[in-house]
């Protein structure tokens, strides 16, 4: 109980300073009598929008009704019942960006960015914990948080380098497809891309009423995508000494280091860091009961520890595969050399699973994407923009890419390259609220958790940094 009236108050002390966001045609209205005299800004969201059914106009000023979760009611829910979405927002973390990256990695300086990758789903597991943190807390997603707090340019100039972000995400995920198709069945790749966005939209239409539903799937595509690519390990398994010795910090020359910053770009994910604090909401779509803040914040450090180790598990895979397997041979820069090597290699049925990890991965993760599209779109301009919108906008770009590229592989990790730039406008603003008592109230971060999150988020920072200034040196 006293989780929830926290959570209450938090949401009022939210409408006081910006009001609240949009969600279709709705408005705040009040009837005569005790609502009716009560100031616009003390109105809890919920209360406004069962006011708003009324059509009677409150005697205020009219705001928007947010996108209302569902209520703490402090049922006593089993743990399983709150896994779930850590595992859609993990989808991200294995995307064909990471194949790209990682085996580029992999192929080009062996063991040597091991301990990048592992630093970098460490960081990740914090930083999603907090977008999920913040979700339940609030009630709202990121984007909405800044939506609310920002003028109308900023906003637009918000969602402007947002929507580049979800842009380049999905230019990986539908090219990777694009390639998985070609290397199983041959199809070009303009069709593969066309043959993705089909399949990936079909996947959307179990989003939202069949949230349950659409989780399951992509949880299903995650365990073909691990089985695909930690199979070749099984084969041909890595010197323990030669991993241990890739857990020690160092480079080798500029390249490494923007190859370093690509799969820092690959691994931590800003499009995942907006949706995650939509997912920990919408998967209780239709549900009349929920748990309290306190046991769903305990059961989403499970979900998020095991998703993100799920996923890093598949990450490393992928970069010791190629490490142990690949270094050293010619043509291995590109995913498709990579899998003609894996084969040659590891046989043939060792590429052909791979390939269909990579295929999965494509279809998951660019589901995914749109759905972080879509929330940051309506969060940050307050558009409830269609679904297949959403997905016509981030897929056009990969299939003219897919139309005049002759090394999508290399448009991948340059992909990548730009994610990386995007990190740190997701985190510093997540940073702040997560710190924010008037607006997380005792869910606060403390001052020890606050600090380590800021070592993170200048980690990341001063990679981002180094990236750009080795671009713009001609090193990249």
């Amino acid at each position: 109980m006293q989780g929830e009236n926290a959570n209450l108050n938090n949401r009022n002390d939210h409408n006081e300073r910006s009001g609240v966001g949009e969600v279709g045609e709705s408005r705040i209205g009040a009837v005569r009598g005790e609502a009716g005299d009560k100031p616009l800004e003390h109105i809890d969201p919920r209360e406004a929008a069962a006011l708003a059914a009324s059509g009677k106009p409150h005697r205020q000023h009219m705001r928007s009704v947010p996108k209302l979760a569902a209520p703490h009611t402090g049922a006593k829910t089993k743990l399983s019942a709150i896994i779930g979405p850590a595992f859609v927002a993990a989808v991200a973390y294995v995307d064909p960006g990471n194949v790209a990256a990682n085996i580029t990695s992999g192929a080009r300086y062996g063991f040597l960015l091991v301990w990048v990758l592992v630093l970098a789903n460490a960081m990740s597991v914090l930083i999603q914990y907090q977008s999920a943190k913040l979700g339940i807390v609030t009630g709202q997603s990121l984007p909405a948080l800044l939506g609310n707090r920002m003028n109308p340019g900023g906003r637009l100039l918000f969602f402007a380098q947002a929507e580049v972000i979800a842009i380049a995400t999905d230019l990986a995920e539908v090219i990777g497809g694009a390639i998985a198709l070609n290397l199983l069945f041959g199809l070009p790749l303009f069709i593969g891309g066309c043959v993705i966005g089909a399949v990936s939209t079909v996947l959307l239409l179990f989003q939202g009423k069949r949230q349950s539903l659409f989780e399951k799937l992509i949880v299903a595509l995650l365990l073909v995508i691990t089985f695909g690519f930690i199979a070749g390990l099984f084969i041909a398994p890595p010197d323990p000494g030669k991993v241990l010795g890739g857990l020690v910090p160092h480079f080798n020359g500029a390249d490494s280091v923007l190859m370093a910053s690509s799969i820092l770009g690959a691994t931590v994910m800003p499009h995942a860091i907006y949706l995650h604090s939509t997912l920990v909401n919408d998967h209780y779509e239709g549900r009349t009961e929920r748990p309290d803040i306190k046991r769903e914040l305990f059961g989403t450090k499970i979900d998020v520890v095991w998703a993100l180790l799920l996923a890093g598990t598949v990450n490393l895979a992928l970069l010791l595969l190629a490490a142990n397997s690949l270094h050293g041979m010619t043509g291995t820069d590109t995913i498709e050399g990579a899998q003609h090597a894996v084969v040659q290699v590891l046989g043939p049925v060792i590429g052909t699973i791979f390939s269909i990890g990579l295929l999965a991965s494509s279809l998951s993760s660019t589901s995914v994407g749109t759905y972080a599209g879509q929330e940051i779109m309506h969060g940050l301009l307050h558009v409830e923009a269609p679904m297949w919108a959403c997905r016509i906008i981030t897929l056009v770009p990969a299939l003219i890419v897919l139309w005049f590229s002759t090394n999508p592989t290399f448009v991948l990790v340059v992909g990548q390259v730009i994610l990386s730039i995007g990190i740190p406008f997701a985190i510093i603003p997540l940073m702040r609220y997560t710190h924010d008592r008037t607006l997380m109230g005792e869910w606060a971060d403390g001052t020890v958790k606050h600090v380590i999150f800021l070592i993170v988020a200048a980690l990341i920072i001063v990679l981002n940094v180094t990236l750009v200034v080795l671009t713009f040196m001609g090193q990249s």
